[in-house]
């Protein structure tokens, strides 16, 4: 899972993943948009593009 953080793509919280600037922020902004999309039934597969 390391290395897979960069194929959740997308809007987290109001910023796109890419530009955030603080490699532990993006993670934590990763890691919720994860929970997020898994809370609303949606497969792993699809979350990590790629």
């Amino acid at each position: 899972m390391v290395g897979r953080w960069v194929l959740i793509p997308g809007v987290i919280c109001g910023y796109r993943g890419e530009e955030i600037e603080n490699p532990l922020m993006q993670r934590i902004r990763r890691l919720d948009k994860l929970i997020d999309e898994l809370a609303r039934g949606k497969k792993m597969n699809s979350i990590l593009r790629g």
